[in-house]
């Protein structure tokens, strides 16, 4: 006869007084790695439409979160990294940011359909502020079949 049958009784095991860290760690880890693909999607600043060229210079400087960046939207709007200003009060401003700073870069990103007068005065302004480098932001235009932007052909003749 087996013990069961005599009339002995199975115990639950004692309750144990850890925690199961486990789970926690698991979620953990996919909300670092959510944050971690969505974080360089966040785009900075203004969004506006760049000027497509063949050979851009890389400007990665432009991507520090303490970069100095003007936008200019297709409207005329002077952005300030975020912050919307009129272009003959950027030069104050700029001239505040730049003044502990060695590298005095400033990035200026104009939307391809901005008029040529408003980039005019905005760089006039920037260096009334003693801009020593501007970064003049593109973007790469995309080969035939690898996007929607096709290069256009140079004219013919003699």
């Amino acid at each position: 006869m087996a013990k069961d049958e005599i009339g002995l009784k199975h115990h639950a095991p004692p309750p144990v007084a850890d925690i199961n860290v486990t789970p926690m760690v698991d979620v953990m880890l996919v909300l670092l790695i959510i944050f971690m693909v969505i974080t360089p999607m966040l785009s900075k600043g203004v969004s506006v439409d760049l000027v497509k060229t063949r050979n851009p210079i890389p400007m990665q400087a432009a991507d520090k979160s303490d970069a100095i960046v003007v936008a200019i939207q297709h409207d005329g709007k002077t952005y300030l990294n975020t912050t919307r200003m009129e272009a003959e009060d950027l030069a104050p401003k700029v001239k505040d940011m730049l003044i502990n700073r060695l590298d005095k870069t400033v990035f200026v990103r104009a939307d391809s359909r901005a008029r040529y007068e408003k980039v005019v005065d905005v760089v006039d302004n920037l260096r009334a502020a003693g801009v020593d480098q501007l970064g003049l932001l593109t973007e790469q235009i995309q080969e035939k079949g690898k996007g929607n932007l096709e290069p256009v052909p140079a004219p013919a003749g003699k």
